[in-house]
């Protein structure tokens, strides 16, 4: 792979991340309510975490392995969450994974980020298959993924520990074919 693409939809800008972006993301994924909804972000988000994540994605990306996005709103560049996959080249297939800030929730734009990106997917990837998951306490991401086309596969109980508790994940995905005949009747928020 070359350089990672930028993709425009209708309110929205998916570019590369850029270390100039590091103190808004640190800002929007160092609150709690971020945090409490992934597996992965930390909190607190220290000094320093968000240049070290930003820093891998280029060699990733060129690698085949990740392609992360910032999602900026298209009128005004405010970053406002992030939208990647994890890919798995053998296997042609990747994990979506994204977050919204919090000033930025229940705006749709999750949902026209997420069908961006999984139609980058499947187009310029040629991936066969996507799936995603998400703590079952976060009913708004699994809303995200079904308004996406993706179908609900079942619940791997207690499968992470987040914080010291044990969560369940409700796991869905997406076949390039359900996407070629379904992904149009999915395009309405």
């Amino acid at each position: 792979m070359s350089r990672q693409p930028e993709i425009s939809t209708e309110r929205l800008f998916l570019r590369p991340f850029t270390l100039d972006d590091a103190a808004v993301v640190q800002k929007l994924a160092g609150e709690k309510a971020i945090a409490k909804t992934t597996l992965n972000i930390p909190h607190p988000y220290e000094d320093g975490m968000a240049e070290q994540w930003i820093s891998t994605h280029k060699e990733r990306f060129e690698k085949g392995e990740l392609a992360n996005f910032a999602i900026t709103l298209r009128d005004d560049g405010i970053l406002i969450g992030a939208v990647g996959l994890v890919i798995n080249q053998r296997h042609e297939s990747a994990e979506l994974g994204y977050w919204i800030g919090k000033p930025y929730w229940n705006q749709g734009y999750c949902t026209e980020a997420a069908q961006a990106v999984v139609r980058y997917g499947f187009e310029q990837l040629h991936l066969n298959r996507i799936h995603a998951s998400h703590f079952s306490e976060n009913i708004s991401s699994g809303r995200v993924m079904e308004k996406i086309g993706m179908t609900y596969e079942g619940c791997h109980r207690q499968q992470m520990k987040k914080w010291d508790k044990f969560v369940d994940l409700k796991v869905y995905s997406i076949l390039h074919s359900e996407f070629s005949s379904d992904f149009s009747k999915n395009k309405n928020r």
